[in-house]
């Protein structure tokens, strides 16, 4: 057993990612950079099924990423914890909740297609959650290779600030090397191993002089504008060295002020050793970053959590099922320190947890360690309480991360066990899979008795039943993709509502008045107390909430109810037979009969879609849109003779439109999906589809 991650100096740390659409090349990037750290002997390709960090078997099959697997390696000295996260739109909630945890990212962007839809939502995530971020054009050999169009589209359709610190020698089939722009130097790579290895030369090729001047001075204007130092050297045409540029530089991409820009092709071996050097060179070690914000739990105050701080402090950002240890919880460490057979406490459960064992991971391999110090990634073994998003502290300091926030699924489909033997498993297995994905949930629909899933997509949903199969071994039949539709009031209205129970014994008495009105879209459900001189006791208040999210699991027609503000504006209660859970009867027949009242609306997903076609296609896949009752909101052209077209489109109407748009553009087609918002069924549809007339 090692002795954990003690020895490692914080500043030698870095926590990256690796994001991208899907297809850029990713698992590709973090294979050679597993190769060159010496992690792995031998290279994975995702194409033959072998990539380290696609371990999943459905991953292999399909060359794509589903969860974001977890590993660590060295280079120069620096501990490097790597994050590979799933391009396909399916599975951002794994993005998500990867970059909530990581200090810097590597944007992975092919040299042809440049910034593509899905590159753009993971580029908005890390904006959010302000990442730093290098960027890595790859795939240069490719025809249509084109790297200065990429770095322009990051300036024009990102608003990022990339600068250029590599130039590319030659392009498509020609490429060969790369020219540092801050060191002046050509590295040459070795044709005929695949560019495995490379020669270094001090001198930049006469024909490129001009060009690479050309990014060197977009570099020094650049960091003018962050350096005072560089600006008066720049002005006055004085040698500026380069370790100021390496700290100034270092220092905006920290601050998120630049975004330094690599370029190579992962799958030649070409880029890959500088690309380690430059996250090595500018992306943050924990102590870099200033403090994370946290919330006392007892007094509701803010907190600032260092890496310096002796009390212990960890986040629960992943929970993994494994077939040989069981429950993984992954967690980075912000804090403190975590060790084994020591006890945690989890403030939001209120529960004690002790952590059997400590794992460092490599992918789906693991290595026991005594303990996990701040600024490491690591996983818990034996962990009863905690879910994704969990704090783990101390009894004696108690505080909250930020919650971390997910989608609602918003496609369901119905499963059944095959046979009596799989009734218990199934129940069993997918409590387990909902534990370790937030955006898939599970209910049981009251009218058919039916199991119901829901997920994010058709693709994130096929995965989950497959893994089912093959993980958990049960058997089980699928029944056709269901829309999840949502109910809100139409207008707002006043209810009163008495609940009244005398028996032999202790009676039951709660006496509620709301006013219920509708919200924008997005809000779900808000709730207010606004009642006065303690009319409702505040240990019924609680009753009432209960009773309130009781009510919108399910609304009129059956589905949850979303988008409503409930406010307690009177009531009254009975000195014996008042109790929290009379109130929370109350308050589901308050909040059904308030609904009835306000003539429910029933709302269903529209998706934001961005569909790339051939020029000469896009008549036809627009009409084809439109009978979709598709709303196409724009056009953009992107090389190679294609243009992009924007729409949002319900999702009921997207089912199978994969084969529809291959059959129309000759299989040259491709298309992204993701939700936008919940709008109002049409009066026909609703007709047509459940027969309902307001």
């Amino acid at each position: 057993m090692s002795n954990g991650c003690r020895n490692t100096y914080l500043g030698d740390i870095r926590n990256i990612g690796i994001m991208a659409h899907i297809d850029a090349g990713k698992t590709t990037t973090t294979e050679r950079i597993l190769f060159y750290t010496g992690v792995s002997r031998k290279m994975g390709e995702v194409h033959e099924g072998t990539a380290v960090m696609d371990w999943m078997e459905q991953e292999q099959e399909r060359g794509i990423t589903i969860t974001s697997a977890a590993t660590t390696c060295y280079w120069k000295e620096k501990r490097i914890n790597i994050i590979d996260t799933p391009g396909h739109v399916d599975f951002t909630v794994e993005v998500e909740r990867s970059l909530r945890i990581l200090d810097g990212a590597i944007a992975v962007f092919c040299a042809v297609a440049g910034v593509q839809p899905q590159s753009e939502t993971v580029w908005r995530q890390a904006d959010r959650y302000k990442v730093p971020r290098i960027a890595f054009v790859n795939k240069m050999d490719r025809i249509g290779a084109d790297f200065f169009n990429v770095v322009k589209m990051m300036k024009e359709v990102l608003g990022a600030n990339a600068i250029a610190v590599q130039v590319p020698v030659g392009k498509e089939e020609t490429f060969c090397g790369i020219v540092d722009v801050i060191g002046m130097k050509t590295y040459y790579y070795d044709s005929d191993i695949l560019g495995a290895s490379y020669r270094e030369v001090d001198e930049v090729p006469g024909d490129m002089v001009s060009v690479v001047n050309e990014q060197r001075e977009k570099l020094f204007e650049a960091l003018s504008e962050y350096d005072e130092d560089i600006m008066s050297m720049y002005l006055e045409g004085s040698e500026i060295p380069r370790e100021k540029v390496y700290a100034a530089l270092r220092k905006a991409v920290i601050a998120n002020s630049i975004f330094p820009v690599f370029c190579g092709t992962a799958f030649k071996n070409k880029g890959v050793q500088l690309l380690l050097d430059g996250v090595v060179e500018y992306l943050p070690s924990p102590a870099d970053l200033p403090p994370v914000e946290a919330e006392s739990f007892k007094q509701g105050e803010k907190v600032l959590v260092t890496p310096s701080d002796c009390e212990p402090g960890a986040l629960v950002f992943k929970i993994m099922s494994d077939p040989y240890v069981g429950e993984l919880s992954f967690v980075r460490v912000y804090s403190g320190e975590l060790k084994t057979g020591q006890q945690y406490y989890n403030p939001v459960m209120e529960k004690t947890e002790r952590i059997g064992r400590l794992l460092r991971m490599h992918a789906n391999k693991r290595e026991d360690v005594d303990s996990i110090s701040a600024g490491n990634i690591g996983a818990i073994v034996g962990l009863k309480h905690s879910t994704t998003g969990s704090t783990l502290c101390s009894k004696q300091k108690q505080f909250l991360f930020e919650k971390m926030v997910f989608p609602e699924p918003v496609i369901s489909i119905a499963i059944e066990p095959k046979t009596k033997a799989d009734e218990e498993k199934l129940a069993f297995s997918l409590e387990k899979l909902a534990k370790e994905d937030p955006s898939f949930k599970v209910r049981t629909d009251e009218d058919t008795g039916q199991t119901l899933i829901s997920g994010m997509g058709e693709l994130h949903l096929e995965i989950l039943v497959e893994r089912l199969r093959r993980e958990f071994k049960v058997d089980a039949n699928v029944g056709s993709p269901m829309v999840s539709y949502r109910e809100t009031f139409s207008k707002p209205v006043t209810m009163e509502y008495k609940h009244v129970k005398q028996t032999g014994g202790k009676g039951q008495y709660a006496h509620v008045v709301f006013e219920v009105a509708p919200l924008d879209s997005g809000k779900g459900i808000e709730f207010e107390d606004v009642t006065k001189g303690g009319v409702i006791p505040k240990e019924y208040i609680k009753g009432i909430e209960k009773g309130i999210e009781a009510a919108s699991f399910s609304g009129k027609y059956g589905f949850p109810v979303v988008d409503v503000r409930v406010t307690l504006i009177d009531g009254s209660t009975h000195e014996v037979d008042s109790s929290e859970m009379a109130f929370q009867v109350a308050a589901v027949n308050c909040f059904r009969e308030a609904e009835e009242k306000s003539v429910p609306k029933i709302l269903e997903p529209f998706m934001k879609v961005e569909i790339t076609v051939p020029e000469n296609c896009v008549g036809d896949v627009v009409g084809n849109l439109q009978a979709r009752r598709a709303e196409v909101e724009g056009f953009e052209d992107v090389p190679g003779g294609l243009k992009i077209i924007k729409a949002t489109v319900p999702l009921s109407e997207m089912f199978g439109y994969m084969t529809n748009l291959r059959s129309q553009t000759q299989g040259r087609g491709t298309f992204t999906m993701q939700f936008s918002c919940y709008k109002e069924l049409p009066e026909s549809i609703r007709k047509q589809k459940f027969g309902i007339i307001y």
